[in-house]
């Protein structure tokens, strides 16, 4: 199996940090995936905010549709993983944004 960091992703990441704006972003990832890919990436993003907040498995499921094994690797990974989740929380919250999404998504 191909592994994930390798120099083609690397070329996207750097892709994606040349991007100055909401605008650029919702037009750039529209064209890189699919409609459903970016609902999914929404809603990941929806549930790690939630937990961060210590919203229950339940209340998240529900609220973003997510399965509950999905809700638990989002979770795993938000305090086990790479720390890029905490991360951008913390910049999000210094900059008062920390708002928990209403799931509608990019449009």
């Amino acid at each position: 199996m191909e592994k994930w960091n390798n120099k083609k992703t690397e070329n996207m990441l750097k892709a994606i940090l040349q991007l100055e704006t909401l605008s650029e972003a919702r037009r750039f990832f529209r064209d890189l995936l699919t409609e459903q890919e970016i609902i999914e990436f929404g809603k990941r993003w929806q549930a790690a905010q939630m937990l961060a907040k210590k919203a229950p498995y339940s209340e998240i499921v529900e609220k973003t549709g997510l399965s509950s094994t999905t809700v638990a690797r989002v979770s795993k990974w938000l305090n086990r993983g790479m720390n890029g989740y905490k991360l951008i929380l913390k910049r999000l919250n210094s900059h008062h944004h920390s708002s928990v999404p209403d799931g509608k998504g990019l449009r």
